[in-house]
């Protein structure tokens, strides 16, 4: 018997997740939408409705537009094939010669001040950053304290020379510092003779000054 075939199920396709539309604004939520949306800049019956991302359709937008034109609510001026609507001004908003003058006038006056006060605040922190880099204030306190105790120490020992209590150098020991120096000196005197002897014999053997001052130098005789 031939093995039956087998059937594979095809697998549906996932449908994707459909976006719920936007719910529609009634008719007065739409003309409140549309009034407050036209207070930013002028815009047409496509533009609001695409804005507003079709909470009111084209067709409802433009109804309302129309009407809020004819209620004198809004303005509207014919551009192209389309007609653009704005919120209707108040001429006593508009700003007088004299009010944009004071204002040009405030915003420099207001430029000095920021200007001043960035170059102040630059210089607090340099100041501030020269302040970190001292000694904090404990290390101060530690360091008055260890002049403190230096001083005292140093005034004890001043006072005790004044009352005549340091040791005093004998007629021996001052004789017997003299007899040293003398005979280091002889030393010092017969070592000098015998270098400068040494380098003669030295020197007549060497050609040139160049070399003759790197020989010295080698041997240090002139230090």
């Amino acid at each position: 018997m031939a093995p039956r075939k087998k059937t594979e199920e095809k697998e549906k396709p996932v449908s994707k997740a459909t976006e719920k539309p936007a719910a529609k604004a009634t008719a007065n939520e739409a003309a409140d939408m549309i009034l407050d949306y036209l207070r930013d800049r002028p815009y047409s019956a496509i533009d609001v409705s695409a804005n507003l991302h079709n909470k009111v359709t084209k067709a409802a937008a433009a109804k309302i537009l129309k009407d809020l034109h004819e209620r004198n609510e809004i303005e509207g001026r014919a551009a192209g094939k389309q007609i653009v609507y704005h919120a209707i001004q108040n001429p006593d908003d508009a700003c007088t010669p004299s009010h944009l003058a004071a204002l040009d006038t405030t915003t420099t006056s207001l430029r000095a001040r920021t200007t001043t006060l960035l170059a102040t605040a630059k210089s607090l922190r340099t100041t501030l950053t020269t302040l970190n880099s001292t000694l904090s204030t404990a290390d101060l306190i530690a360091s008055v304290t260890a002049l403190k105790a230096e001083k005292a120490a140093v005034v004890a020992r001043l006072e005790s020379l004044r009352a005549g209590k340091a040791k005093k150098v004998t007629k021996r020991e001052r004789e017997e510092v003299d007899r040293e120096w003398e005979t280091y000196s002889r030393l010092s005197r017969k070592r000098a003779k015998i270098g400068k002897e040494c380098w003669e014999l030295i020197e007549g053997q060497l050609e040139g000054g160049e070399m003759r001052a790197e020989v010295r130098e080698q041997l240090g005789l002139d230090e």
